[in-house]
């Protein structure tokens, strides 16, 4: 089995993971409120959700007073909703999908039967969970994302729950701001740490993608590699760096 890559991304540091479950749990958090649930300075507490600010998974506002006092900086998780959507982000599933689109043409990859905005959100997926460490295997046919071997493993037993949840939070939010069918669903349970599958859902809509022109799923399993961008045939491509 191969090893995991490095951990890195929006759930390099714990610290910055149960920020992120926090503001994930209920948005318009003060840096008040942060810092009493982790114990953590507010300097540290500032550093980490301006580096997830700058990742485009948290963002900011400020807080509307009816009466006197100075307004308070309300943080909450990037969710891809109109009211939680990061510029950032949104630029980040732009050019994922420029990117895609261009691997596309030059291996003149067929169109995938999970239809033109699905694409798009794998396209985005993948390139959060390579930047994240990760090494995902889609498979189209069965709507998953294979992740072993989990980066992640090493951690802490008690840290995993948090750090899977946090996880999931963020593949949702890549999906809902590419917009599209596609949802993450959950996070299968697993015999070992560094196994992990992540079960996809199409929204409104079969589980299986079926392509009309052949009546039958489409898509098959795929690698996709750092700056690569494997495809699988007949599929979509996804991910080039």
């Amino acid at each position: 089995m191969a090893s995991a890559g490095p951990v890195c991304g929006p759930i390099s540091s714990y610290s910055r993971v149960r920020i992120l479950h926090l503001v994930q749990a209920r948005p318009h958090r003060t840096i008040g409120e942060l810092c009493e649930a982790t114990a953590l300075h507010p300097n540290t507490v500032r550093e980490h959700l301006q580096r997830l600010i700058e990742g485009g998974y948290v963002v900011q506002a400020t807080e509307h007073r009816t009466t006197r006092g100075r307004p308070r900086v309300l943080y909450s998780a990037a969710t891809g909703a109109p009211e939680a959507s990061s510029p950032v982000a949104k630029q980040k599933v732009d050019d994922a999908a420029r990117r895609g689109d261009l691997l596309r043409r030059m291996l003149q990859i067929e169109s995938s039967g999970l239809g033109q905005q699905a694409v798009y959100q794998l396209d985005a997926l993948v390139e959060h969970l390579e930047e994240s460490g990760f090494e995902p295997v889609i498979d189209e046919d069965r709507l998953t994302v294979e992740l072993t071997p989990c980066p992640h493993a090493a951690a802490r037993p008690e840290h995993r729950p948090v750090l899977c949840q946090v996880h999931l939070g963020l593949m949702q939010g890549v999906l809902a701001q590419a917009g599209g069918p596609l949802t993450a669903r959950c996070v299968r349970s697993a015999a070992r740490p560094e196994e992990c599958t992540v079960e996809l859902d199409r929204v409104g809509g079969s589980r299986f993608a079926v392509d009309d022109r052949v009546g039958s799923p489409t898509g098959s399993a795929h690698r996709t590699g750092s700056r690569t961008g494997s495809t699988n045939a007949g599929g979509s491509a996804h991910g080039l760096a």
